[in-house]
């Protein structure tokens, strides 16, 4: 897991510091607590590194939209997964990758619907969200503004 505050923004001299942090999945249905901690506890490092004001709200979204990510990757993903959360100029990136090549799509709107809402969740709670094919099967891609300028 690397939560360096020393990585910095590639071609952008004098830049703050892009903070990082990762953490590898596998079928353990423990693994989404432990990458909602992450969360949580990268966004309080992202703040007091940063000077970010990171609300209490915005904490709790993030870990929603890990969550659901995450279930969503042990739900369908038959391989390991891995969450990757970077921040960057005030806008949290938050990236699940897996190894299924099916990408995921909305479903229309069904309120006897019980379950597999979490893409909807997910594009409600984000500012962005992007799911792009990958060699090894896909990425989503969720951002979530820290702060305002």
């Amino acid at each position: 897991m690397d939560q360096s505050p020393e990585n910095t923004q590639e071609g952008q001299v004098g830049a703050p510091a892009a903070m990082e942090a990762s953490l590898a999945l596998d079928g353990d249905g423990s693994r989404i607590a432990h990458a909602r901690h992450l969360a949580a506890d990268f966004l309080a490092k992202v703040g007091d590194a940063h000077g970010i004001p990171v609300l209490t709200a915005t904490v709790e979204i993030v870990q929603l939209i890990v969550s659901e990510l995450v279930t969503n990757a042990r739900k369908y993903a038959p391989g390991p997964a891995l969450l990757h959360l970077r921040v960057a100029d005030g806008v949290l990136q938050i990236e699940l990758s897996d190894s299924s090549p099916v990408l995921p799509a909305p479903k229309a709107a069904n309120p006897e619907r019980v379950g597999q809402h979490g893409l909807e969740i997910v594009t409600a709670l984000a500012q962005y969200v992007s799911v792009q094919a990958t060699a090894a099967g896909k990425r989503v891609t969720a951002s979530v503004t820290l702060s305002h300028p």
